[in-house]
């Protein structure tokens, strides 16, 4: 079985081994029904969505989105859902489908925009929203969030990148000192949860928090429950390895990123240099664009309400863990990336 590779950097393949991925899908997705040329409609939007996310009571199944690399990186394909073993809170559970993932990518480019130390880390975060920009398609969907203060939708969803590109370059100077992340984090999620579909959010910043009204416990709750998947880039990496690495504060709030990412099934990534942008982009979109989905049926004894673990491995015929071969004939490990649990609903559910 060959595996595909996805280029990264180093920095990147180690956050990857570090965290894991699941992306919730529902079957309809509101964007597509709409050309890439068209007009700035918004992706999916309807009315504004539940703060907390939970599989309605009419949906009989659980989509979780995986990913299969060897340990060097490489994306592995050719799987079936015979290789795949799904524990839910301990227990073995049937697999219902396995199929390729195929929508088009919807995400959100969330910007820290702050005239914290003059500004150079919000030009430096437009400079790298606008890089990311070029690995997208035109058939998918993105959209631009700042915050400071305040939070804000500077461009909705649209294939248009070119609007969000300009959208960047007419900022203008920031003009507030804080760094409200959770804040920022909280807006952004609630406006996502409307959207259908796979989705998620490329956050751009220190980790640094101001005086934001959300704590950092509700934070954590509402990425617990929310069907977007997370990346988080760090903006200062490379500055506090030159300041000697004694900023306590960036430390907590790289600590922050790392964990954010990891509870939605993403990834945080703290690029020392510009050069590894690139590749660090290039696995972040090759990391959606190469997902499959996992569907699960919902017994009436799993809507019980509660929040469920999971534990997602990869099988050989033989019932043993899979293994690869790699050009050299050696044989590689295999890793997983998919979320660790899902919120169950409550009661009984509708038969499809």
């Amino acid at each position: 079985m060959k595996p595909i590779r996805i280029q990264r950097s180093t920095v990147v393949h180690a956050a990857l081994l570090l965290s894991l991925a699941l992306i919730w899908s529902w079957h309809a997705i509101a964007q597509t029904e709409e050309s890439a040329t068209g007009s700035t409609a918004q992706a999916g939007r309807g009315v504004q969505g539940p703060a907390y996310y939970q599989l309605e009571e009419t949906s009989p199944a659980v989509e979780v989105g995986v990913l299969v690399t060897d340990e060097d990186g490489n994306v592995v394909t050719g799987l079936r859902a015979g290789n795949f073993r799904v524990l839910d809170n301990g227990t073995p559970r049937a697999i219902d489908a396995f199929s390729p993932s195929s929508a088009p990518i919807t995400i959100t480019i969330l910007m820290e925009y702050s005239a914290a130390s003059y500004g150079y880390f919000a030009g430096k975060a437009g400079s790298w929203a606008s890089g990311f920009l070029e690995h997208l398609e035109p058939k998918d969907w993105v959209a631009l969030m700042t915050y400071d203060m305040r939070s804000k939708v500077q461009v909705d969803f649209t294939h248009r990148r070119y609007e969000v590109r300009d959208a960047i370059q007419t900022l203008g100077p920031p003009q507030f000192s804080e760094a409200n992340l959770f804040d920022g984090m909280v807006e952004a999620l609630d406006k996502l949860a409307a959207v259908k579909g796979r989705k998620s959010i490329l956050l751009l910043s220190t980790g640094m928090n101001s005086f934001s009204e959300a704590t950092l416990d509700e934070v954590r709750e509402r990425l617990r429950n929310t069907d977007t998947v997370l990346f988080c880039i760090g903006l200062a990496e490379g500055e506090y390895i030159r300041s000697g690495g004694s900023d306590i504060e960036y430390i907590k709030g790289k600590a922050w990123l790392s964990d954010f990412a990891k509870q939605t099934g993403g990834i945080a990534l703290f690029p020392r240099f510009d050069a590894e942008l690139p590749s660090i982009f290039r696995s972040v979109v090759g990391f959606l664009r190469n997902e499959s989905t996992l569907t699960l049926r919902l017994p009436k004894e799993y809507r019980d309400g509660k929040y469920h673990r999971l534990t997602v491995e990869v099988i050989g015929s033989d019932g043993k863990p899979f293994m690869v071969t790699n050009a050299k004939g050696r044989k590689r490990k295999v890793e997983v990336f998919a979320r660790e649990g899902y919120m169950a609903p409550m009661g009984r559910s509708q038969s499809p």
